[in-house]
């Protein structure tokens, strides 16, 4: 298995009209911005568009983005254990925005979705919150609330994956609209 080049928001901006771009986050998350001209194949969906993606990647080179870089990492392992060899962004939409670079919106986009990583700080401070609140004034068990929760903030980082980031893409806000896959992949083909 191959290491994915990693390219920094400059290097991407100059080889953009020769890269295929695929955004591995929530559609709610493109919907908010997303790198001109990216394709939506969220990282749910992945293995599903492998196909196309393995012959695009023949065509063009492939650059994975989501919003800091750790989901892409994941998805071009992904691709890479099936034979695509991919790059990703340095840093994400996140860096490409800071880098004074413009986002793509659809029309009609109203508001933008919290990213992921933003949606799983409140989340797991919550319960965290309400584990020890609880803890104090129902009953000590419920410590264990913020006990999971931080064994799982822990596995998260030694395994670079988020079960709750997982669970919360499902939710409805995250999918404003539901990600039209078959028409991306035949944009993807047609690119």
């Amino acid at each position: 298995m191959t290491t994915p080049t990693t390219l920094d928001p400059r290097q991407a901006l100059g080889r953009l009209h020769e890269l295929t771009v695929i955004d591995v986050r929530t559609p709610g998350e493109y919907a908010g911005g997303h790198i001109p001209g990216a394709l939506n194949i969220p990282l749910d969906q992945l293995e599903r568009a492998l196909p196309d993606i393995r012959t695009a990647a023949q065509r063009a080179d492939v650059l994975v983005v989501c919003a800091s870089g750790a989901r892409s990492e994941n998805a071009c392992r992904i691709l890479a254990e099936n034979g695509v060899h991919t790059a990703t962004l340095a840093g994400g939409t996140g860096a490409w925005a800071a880098h004074g670079h413009d986002l793509q919106r659809p029309e009609g986009t109203r508001k933008a979705t919290w990213g992921m990583e933003r949606q799983v700080r409140l989340v797991a401070g919550s319960i965290v919150l309400i584990g020890l609140a609880l803890g104090e004034v129902v009953h000590p068990a419920f410590r264990l609330l913020s006990a999971g929760i931080a064994g799982g903030l822990v596995y998260s980082a030694v395994t670079n994956t988020c079960g709750m980031a997982a669970m919360l893409a499902r939710l409805p806000y995250n999918r404003p609209c539901k990600a039209d896959l078959d028409a991306t992949l035949a944009r993807l083909r047609s690119s």
